[in-house]
């Protein structure tokens, strides 16, 4: 007889997460968002949710695009979370170490005649990998990226899922598109522009990233057999580790962009990506805001990812600080620092708990 399909999906979980960005939808007044919560080690789904959202019993012809799956079926260019893949590469190739410096840093570069700036003017022009990492370097991003060189860090990416075709047990997923990666699209790509991918593939990448570099399969079906098929390592030693050891430093310490998400105990570790939507063959003022977390960074267990497409700026909401007394009226930019992170950082007060009481295996 056959067995019943068991999804990997937990509805405390689910539910709890689904209310949460939908209380941020409409504060932030998004399109659509997108979560996942996934577990690194063997790629079980706990929760994936996409808004706006309908009741399949009720489905309609829908032919409104704003209703497509956004974790599997919708490809963004994500920014800055695609940093952490730089570094890693890097690490991986042992071009450089966490304390390699890198002195003199120009505020802008150009490509072809594009220019690529530095998000924020005040980044000092001398950094280490480490630094220029955690504060969001751009152009230290693509000095790293160029050690590593186009050929090598393309098939980085494609190793880790985040340029290559994903199997996966919903088949609306979205092609993956090869690019040609020449020096600009290099570039580019070092910050996580001119490439895109789904938020899916992003978890893939983060949880290989911090599992200590072991290839795994998403899914959303208990028990598949290929699961414990032994898992193939893709990093070398020491990489999951220290990119682990910078994505928490990017939550906890003053230069980091993330710290409305250090809830206290969870010891959350991230990177936030602010990306202009393309449009016309230009770019637009509409954002993807994605936030890409990890945690507990001492024992890394889940990847939880946020990403709100084309948030406004709240006025009117209050930002309770965490790593200091007080807090803040009203969203100051409309990055990823003050919508995405936020809004992980309240889901994790949520769902915390949960994973703490009824997943966590105690080492």
């Amino acid at each position: 007889s056959r067995k019943p399909i068991r999804l990997t999906v937990d509805t405390d979980l689910q539910f709890l997460i689904r209310e949460e960005l939908i209380k941020y939808q409409e504060i932030f007044k998004s399109k659509g968002s997108a979560s996942i919560l996934m577990d690194i080690h063997n790629g079980n789904i706990l929760s994936l949710v996409s808004l706006p959202d309908f009741d399949p019993n009720e489905r309609q012809n829908l032919t409104d695009v704003n209703y497509i799956n956004r974790v599997t079926k919708g490809t963004y260019e994500l920014g800055s979370v695609f940093k952490a893949f730089t570094f890693a590469s890097a690490l991986n190739e042992k071009l450089i170490k966490p304390e390699t410096e890198f002195l003199n840093l120009p505020k802008s570069i150009n490509c072809y005649g594009f220019p690529i700036r530095e998000y924020d003017n005040e980044i000092p022009s001398d950094l280490t990998a480490e630094q220029i990492f955690v504060r969001s370097g751009n152009i230290g991003s693509v000095r790293i990226a160029q050690k590593v060189g186009p050929e090598k860090f393309k098939s980085f990416l494609e190793k880790i899922g985040v340029l290559s075709d994903i199997q996966f047990d919903i088949e609306e997923v979205a092609p993956q598109k090869n690019y040609n990666f020449g020096k600009c699209k290099l570039a580019t790509a070092s910050f996580g522009h001119g490439v895109a991918t789904t938020i899916l593939q992003l978890a893939k990448g983060y949880a290989i990233l911090s599992n200590g570099g072991y290839d795994i399969k998403p899914t959303l079906v208990e028990n598949n057999l290929e699961k414990n098929a032994k898992k193939k390592k893709l990093l070398n030693k020491g990489v999951s580790e220290q990119v682990v050891n910078a994505l928490r430093k990017i939550v906890s310490t003053e230069e980091g962009t993330a710290k409305f998400a250090d809830v206290e105990y969870f010891e959350i570790g991230g990177k936030t990506g602010t990306a202009d939507q393309p449009k016309d063959g230009a770019y637009s003022e509409a954002k993807i805001n994605t936030f890409a977390s990890i945690f507990p960074t001492s024992n890394p267990q889940y990847v939880f990812i946020v990403m709100l497409d084309t948030p406004q700026k709240a006025k009117d909401y209050y930002y309770k600080y965490r790593h200091r007394k007080g807090g803040w009226k009203g969203t100051l930019y409309n990055t990823a620092g003050w919508t995405s992170v936020e809004v992980a950082g309240k889901i994790i007060d949520k769902v915390g708990p949960i994973l703490a009481t009824k997943y966590i295996e105690i080492k």
